[in-house]
């Protein structure tokens, strides 16, 4: 995220802060202004800052000015990410035979949308401080691939990150379905029974925010390469869309896809984790997805067919 501060400092943050809080002292012909090199973004490429990181109050460097990007940078990702991807598999790949399912709520893809758009700013707000840390030297995120730990290592912190990603989702997960704070928290989320692409965010901040947490924490805990984070970063986002889709791609039952995660929508009590079903099962709380959910696609697609050769007949 450094780098990505780097760039939108450059060309669009110093600008802004300048216009609202201008340093009054700037442009005063006794004092020396040099336009800075990037710090971070320069490892990668020789990118020169403009006079305009002076002409703000909120130099580069301060927290506040920094929390307040990086809540502008979440923000806006998480908003596109959102919308364009639930957008895209909502049109593509989403069964949309799924919406004449009993529990589908009426106007439910509206509330989905709402829901999600009113959530990401909380869900920003509160993950600004760990970009904040980051940024300041508090991560074990390092450049380049020849600076890992050991050989291997470049490769190894994917399966990694996965594992412990999992399993801390799992146990927020089903933390969050605790009676003291299920219903609220977390059942907003099951109020989408039946979901689409667009109940990816459709929950409660502070829901959304508690599984969002291994994501940040790793790094802090474990050394990981920042091209690899912010892959990663765009992985997860889009994964959390992809189990919302109601298409089942995949019938493994070591994947935690789609069809698991429809199981966990329809009972509740099964299925926590996010991409593999490790700790489900290690819980006693796996649900095998092709006992419910193809049954569901298998009942629709009969009452399509039956509908249709009643309407043949009819003609």
């Amino acid at each position: 995220m450094d780098i990505i501060l780097d760039i939108l400092d450059t060309f669009v943050f110093d600008r802004c802060y300048a216009s609202l809080l201008p340093d009054p002292s700037f442009g005063n012909s006794t004092l020396d202004f040099k336009p800075p090199v990037n710090q971070h973004v320069g490892v990668y490429y020789p990118l020169q800052a403009s006079d305009l990181a002076y002409a703000s109050l909120w130099k580069r460097d301060d927290i506040l000015r920094q929390g307040v990007s990086f809540f502008l940078i979440a923000l806006i990702f998480a908003w596109a990410l959102y919308l364009i991807g639930s957008f895209v598999l909502y049109h593509t790949i989403f069964d949309k035979r799924m919406m004449q399912h009993p529990r589908f709520l009426k106007n439910q893809v509206a509330q989905e949308i709402a829901q999600g758009l009113s959530s990401i700013p909380v869900i920003s707000l509160l993950t600004a401080p760990f970009f904040v840390a980051e940024i300041r030297g508090f991560s074990k995120l390092y450049d380049f691939s020849s600076e890992s730990p050991f050989w291997g290592y470049t490769l190894l912190q994917y399966p990694l990150f996965i594992l412990f990603t999992d399993s801390g989702i799992y146990w927020i997960h089903r933390g969050l379905h605790h009676p003291w704070v299920y219903r609220w928290c977390h059942k907003p989320h099951h109020k989408w029974v039946v979901p689409t692409p667009y109940a990816s965010y459709a929950f409660h901040p502070l829901d959304g925010w508690a599984q969002s947490l291994p994501y940040h924490v790793f790094p802090l805990l474990f050394p990981l390469q920042k091209c690899a984070y912010l892959g990663l970063f765009m992985f997860v986002t889009l994964w959390t869309v992809l189990i919302h889709d109601a298409e089942y791609l995949s019938t493994s039952k070591i994947i935690n896809g789609a069809a698991c995660h429809t199981m966990h929508h329809l009972h509740f009590n099964y299925n926590y984790g996010q991409y593999i079903t490790l700790w489900d099962r290690l819980g006693g709380t796996y649900r095998t997805p092709e006992e419910d959910a193809f049954k569901i696609k298998q009942n629709e697609e009969e009452k399509a067919a039956k509908a249709l050769e009643s309407a043949k007949k009819n003609i």
